[in-house]
């Protein structure tokens, strides 16, 4: 898989949890995918600084993340 074919991906399942994070107040963007298999993003409003955004990252956006490309190991949330 190329490297743009895994952004493509990994877009697309932001989208999907993007509602739901909007829905809160918050949103997501994507940073970069290093070495194909590490997903960094930055959770945004009000989002940063939400006691559960680490359950959200896990639970939400990395699998999420996962069920569209399998290969993404880990999902890191950067803070500005």
């Amino acid at each position: 898989m190329t490297t743009q074919e895994l952004t493509t991906k990994v877009e697309a399942a932001l989208e999907e949890i993007r509602p739901f994070l909007q829905s809160d107040g918050g949103d997501i963007s994507l940073l970069s995918i290093d070495d194909g298999k590490i997903v960094k993003v930055q959770l945004q409003g009000a989002c940063v600084g939400c006691s559960v955004n680490q359950m959200t990252l896990k639970s939400g956006v990395e699998m999420t993340i996962k069920k569209h490309a399998p290969q993404i190991e880990e999902v890191i949330n950067v803070v500005a």
